[in-house]
């Protein structure tokens, strides 16, 4: 049996190796330290999320020393959604060398630009940690680097490895893209989606600025209210992109954080109202255009209670709105191409990608889909293409518009059987030749023109074969005047016609002559056999000037003067009697003899 002084030996024997193996099986049990990401000055852009490390900070309270000295960072995968919220934060560690012979900066970006805030944190000379901010909630002149999205240079020494922290908080769950460029690349990158930005956006400015001048030259609102409609859709657009927090309001992050969600918010609203009226909906379906109403006004509500709402609780009842607007407008749309609208078609075609795009970047926002930058471009690509496109069915409906309001104005200062000018348009025609040749002296024949037979072939032969003579009698009337000249009908069977430039009665004659003659042709295969007789009466204005009712009630006179059977059918209103004018008799020039004695 050992003895107690050998059994305590043992003990404190076993007690020191665990104190020293312990440890050692720790260590060994710990993932491999974290090799250095190499950096040369012509590499590509390099994806960093799957070069980091990161760690979940559950209370959001941990700071730069308490995450150097004890958090477990773990391999970052690309695409990773975090479970973000305003109560915590992730932070990620890279660890990057500069090769000792590279002379290019590098620059750490994160390509989304609805991040809330994030934090870089560096080392300087000193080894003290200096810390550098971005964000939507931060003024865009306050970062480091001014744009879209937050972008940091770093500061690594050539040969030397270094970490960089990143402390990133977000109000909902989201992925974080980032992306380590060299200077030169980061220059090059930020061209090229300038480029692809500003296509867009000054093609969407160049279409509310034509729809505005289109409003004010054809005094038509409909396009006015299309330019504010786009106009709302360019600034969501560049809301979402972040062009607007950087050109527009760079001085408020206020406004940075809360544009994207309100402006979207007002957009959708927008665009249900619009497509409501476009596609005629209130008109064929009652309900549902008084659901779209309340749904489109809907909008500004929403976008009021997103700037008053906790942040996690706006981005659900905007997401909630966004899916019940693209919905909604894919409904109206297809309602009205069922119903064989072509504007139907056209809106259809102009949200089914726009629908697609808001329902995937939903998704993003809730953190059901991983953010990236071709997604954003498709997004913005759908915005651009949708207004256009819009433009397009917004063209067939005021020209149909057009096409009834001209219509309409056709029936009131047009004969509905006829087509010929109204009696009101006539008169008023009549008005204006009697001016111009009171200013003027311009010439012109005033005819009245009576199918004198037309009351008999009504009684004999009914109201349809009437009808039918009526219109043979347009026809053979317009081939004896010229393009120029007016043709109203002004009575029931009675025509008048304007011929300007005619100064002799010889030429109005000859007109109304070969009228009279192509009436008594009668024409073949016409069952019954009809004839037209016309009466003429006309007056030139050389002859007899005055008032244009005195010289209407001339005509109408003279026509009531004619018999049915008459063998002049044709006659003129005689010309006005002139008297010599009074000499007065205290005039100092005497009379002579021949005046006195006529």
């Amino acid at each position: 049996m050992p003895s107690p002084r050998r059994t305590r030996a043992a003990a404190r024997c076993l007690a020191w190796l665990a104190g020293w193996l312990l440890p050692a099986a720790l260590v060994l049990a710990q993932a491999p330290p974290q090799a250095p990401v190499p950096l040369a000055d012509h590499a590509a852009p390099v994806a960093a999320e799957v070069l980091a490390r990161a760690w979940l900070d559950t209370h959001g309270s941990a700071g730069i020393e308490d995450v150097v000295r004890g958090a477990s960072l773990a391999p970052l995968a690309a695409g990773t959604i975090h479970p973000l919220g305003p109560d915590n934060a992730l932070w990620v560690r890279l660890r990057l060398q500069r090769g000792p012979a590279e002379r290019q900066q590098w620059l750490l970006s994160f390509p989304n630009p609805l991040l809330d805030h994030v934090d870089l944190w560096q080392q300087d000379e000193r080894g003290r940690w200096r810390v550098q901010s971005a964000g939507n909630s931060l003024a865009v002149n306050l970062w480091p680097e001014p744009g879209r999205y937050p972008s940091f240079r770093l500061d690594l020494p050539a040969g030397q490895v270094r970490d960089v922290y990143v402390q990133i908080r977000s109000g909902v769950r989201s992925t974080v893209p980032m992306r380590l460029t060299s200077d030169a690349m980061h220059s090059r990158q930020l061209q090229r989606e300038s480029l692809l930005l500003g296509a867009c956006l000054g093609a969407l400015l160049l279409l509310v600025t034509a729809c505005l001048v289109q409003s004010w030259a054809y005094r038509d609102r409909i396009y006015g209210w299309y330019a504010l409609y786009a106009a709302i859709s360019t600034l969501c657009a560049a809301a979402y992109t972040g062009v607007a927090a950087q050109l527009l309001w760079p001085w408020s992050g206020f406004l940075s954080d809360v544009a994207p969600g309100a402006l979207a918010c007002l957009g959708a609203g927008a665009a249900i109202l619009f497509v409501r009226d476009l596609t005629g909906t209130t008109a064929r379906h009652p309900r549902i255009g008084r659901f779209a109403s309340a749904a489109g006004w809907s909008g500004a509500l929403l976008a009021l209670l997103y700037l008053l709402a906790p942040r996690h609780l706006a981005v659900q009842l905007m997401s909630g709105y966004l899916v019940l607007t693209a919905a909604l407008n894919i409904v109206l749309a297809a309602s009205a191409w069922r119903s064989r609208d072509p504007v139907g078609f056209w809106v259809l075609v102009a949200y089914l990608p726009l629908a697609a795009t808001v329902v995937a970047t939903v998704l993003r926002m809730l953190g059901w889909l991983a953010i990236s930058v071709t997604a954003q471009d498709a997004a913005v690509v759908a915005m651009v293409a949708d207004v256009p496109l819009l433009l397009v069915a917004l063209s067939l409906r005021t020209r149909d518009r057009h096409g009834a309001q001209i219509r309409e104005q056709a029936l009131s200062s047009q004969d509905a059987l006829t087509g010929l000018l109204a009696p009101l348009l006539f008169q008023d025609r009549l008005q204006q030749v009697v001016a111009r040749f009171h200013r003027d002296r311009s010439d012109a024949a005033i005819i009245f023109i009576d199918l004198v037979n037309h009351p008999r072939i009504k009684a004999a032969h009914g109201p349809a074969v009437a009808e039918q003579s009526l219109l043979r009698s347009v026809i053979k009337l317009r081939r004896v005047v010229r393009d120029v000249d007016t043709v109203g009908r002004i009575g029931e069977a009675r025509f008048g016609l304007i011929l300007e430039g005619a100064s002799s009665r010889p030429a109005v004659a000859e007109r109304a002559a070969r009228l009279i003659a192509a009436g008594l042709m009668p024409l073949p295969g016409l069952k019954p056999d009809v004839t037209l007789h016309f009466h003429v009466a006309a007056v030139l204005l050389r002859e007899r000037i005055g008032e244009p009712a005195a010289m209407a009630h001339a005509l109408a006179e003279l026509l009531a003067s004619m018999s049915p059977r008459t063998r002049r059918p044709i006659r003129f209103v005689e010309p006005e009697d002139t008297q010599p004018a009074d000499i007065a008799p205290d005039s100092e020039f005497p009379l002579p003899a021949t005046a006195g004695a006529a």
